[in-house]
Order: structure tokens, then sequence, then C-alpha cells
């Protein structure tokens, strides 16, 4: 058997590949068919290897790198988040945000759901950003309150129940009480849980107490995402998805003991700017991310050397 590098020009080719896409709409759903066809594969870019037996063309394979930014989803992640809290979302124009969720959405190519993070301080605006994400792709939308002056609680459910009746995709409420001026009461709460499509909600309180009080007061009708830990995957993808799937099958003393090394992360981050780390450690990693936007600052080289030490004992990065 010999093989080699194959232009996709020849007639044995041809019929191959074509008789390859024939069978795969024949015999599977339109979203199942990922070959690629004739033309596809003689762009630049892509390498094709034939395998033959004198004559006879045995078969053939393709392959093509992939940029940097496929990185957290080869590593396992379930999902996308553009523009959540370490996405600097709170300092980035309208274009910004807009090219934010635009490139995640194409660069997912549908593998995983895009959830896009909506937030300001008007109905209008909000309703307007959601409606965008959902026409650009968008699969979900994380939907934040940007408040100077406090809102009492009619003014928070009207915003975030406006922004649910925009879309048709879901919504995730997401609440951090130690950044936002209007907070999700729990009858607040109660009522937006009965909002057909806002089915999620992240708390990020640090209060266990609190959750356990979401929990009982929504029974079911939402599910509720503890926020207390940040750790995130945009910098140590594999390892928060390995934590995620030993929790989901109950093994408590492994999880505890994946988590504890994670732990020197989070402190790191807790000490310093968020934006600054994430994008510190992105650096580390080889990612062209840029400083974080002024009047932020940079992340320093005291916190460069933390960043480091914590992602290099989680084997995030090479010692």
């Amino acid at each position: 058997m010999i093989i080699r590098p194959d232009d996709v020009r020849g007639p044995e080719m041809t019929r191959l590949i074509r008789e390859h896409l024939q069978g795969m709409h024949l015999h599977s759903p339109p979203e199942s068919v990922h070959a690629l066809g004739l033309e596809a594969l003689r762009q630049p870019g892509i390498t094709v290897w034939s395998a033959w037996d004198g004559p006879e063309l045995l078969g053939c394979g393709a392959l093509k790198e992939l940029d940097p930014a496929h990185g957290e989803i080869k590593s396992g992640v379930h999902g996308l988040t553009p523009l959540g809290s370490t996405g600097e979302f709170a300092y980035l124009s309208a274009a910004q945000r807009r090219r934010v969720v635009e490139v995640a959405i194409k660069a997912a190519a549908k593998r995983v759901p895009v959830v896009a993070g909506v937030a300001a301080t008007t109905t209008a605006d909000a309703v307007a950003q959601a409606r965008e994400y959902e026409r650009m792709g968008a699969d979900g939308i994380l939907a934040i309150l940007e408040a100077y002056f406090p809102i009492a609680d009619a003014g928070v459910v009207a915003y975030f129940k406006a922004i649910a009746e925009a879309v048709s995709i879901p919504v995730v409420l997401y609440t951090n009480p130690n950044f936002q001026r209007s907070d999700l009461s729990l009858p607040a709460i109660d009522q937006l849980s009965r909002v057909p499509n806002i089915l999620y909600i992240k708390d990020a309180s640090f209060n266990t107490g609190r959750l356990l009080s979401i929990l009982n007061k929504v029974e079911g009708r939402m599910q509720v995402f503890a926020a207390s830990a940040h750790i995130p995957a945009c910098v140590a993808p594999r390892q928060s998805v390995e934590l995620y799937e030993i929790c989901c099958r109950g093994d408590w003393e492994l999880a505890m003991e994946r988590q504890r090394p994670l732990w020197a992360l989070n402190q790191a981050f807790a000490r310093y700017n968020l934006a600054a780390c994430i994008k510190g450690g992105l650096k580390l990693q080889g990612y062209a991310v840029g400083d974080p936007l002024p009047p932020q600052a940079p992340l320093s080289a005291e916190g460069v050397a933390d960043v480091r030490a914590a992602l290099q004992a989680i084997g995030a990065l090479p010692a």
C-alpha cells in the first residue's frame, strides 16, 4: 500500500468523494452531514492523502490545522458564553460586543451552544441586544441588569421579562450582588421562574443559604447554577470539564482532590483584577488577547508570577 498527497482532481478520487457524499445525504439527517465536497477539499490549508494498492484506490483522509481559538471546544467544554463577567462586557462598545458574539458563534460552528451575554441600563437596549444576538445565531441569552440607581422589584422583573419575551431562545438570569446595584430578590426570582423561556439562574452571591432558598422558591421551574468559585474555563478548560464531570458522577472525594489545586487559581483571581488575570493567563498560554481596557490596569509582574504558578500547578501551562 502507498499513501501519498492528493490534489483531489483525479477520476478515482472524484468518484469516491461524490459517492461518499451521496451516501451521507441518503442515510444521515442534514445536521449530521459533516463531510466536505470536492471544492472544499481543494482549498488551501487542507491537506489530502490517498491510499493505493497498485492502481486501486483504497481510501483517503484530510487534515486541517485549527487555529488556537478552538482550544476551549477541543478541551471538551459544553458551551461558550461571550460577554460574561470575564469578557469585559461593561467596557465594550455596542459594535465591539456584537463582534465578540459574532466571533464566538463562528468559532463554535454549532458544535456547542453559544449563550450570549446581554447587559444594559435600559430595557430597550437590552431587548435590542437580545434580538440581534438571536438573529446572529446565539443559542441562548445570559441576562444581566446594569444599574446606576437602585431599581424596585417591579422594574427588575419587567426588565428580565422583556428580554425573555423578545426572543424564542432560552434565557439565563445572572445575579451578582457584589457588582449590581439592583439584585434579584426571592419574590422577583419566583415571578421570573414562571416565564416559559427563563430556564436558568446563575447566582454569584457566595451565600449557600440563598441558593437553597432559590431552589425551594422556584420548585424546579428553573435550574440553578452556583457561581461561588470563579475558576474560568477559558484558562483551564480541560481541568474545569474534568471537575464538572466528576461532580456529575457523584464522586465527591475525587472532586475535592481535583478542586484543591484549582483553588490556588481562584485565589489569584480574587487577589488581582479579574480581566487582568484572565488576559494575563491567556497571554501566558500563547493567546494574543492584549491588555484589559482602561481604566483597568494590566496584570503586575507579581500577578503574572502568581497566575503562572497556579496554571502550572494544575497542568494548564507547561512548567
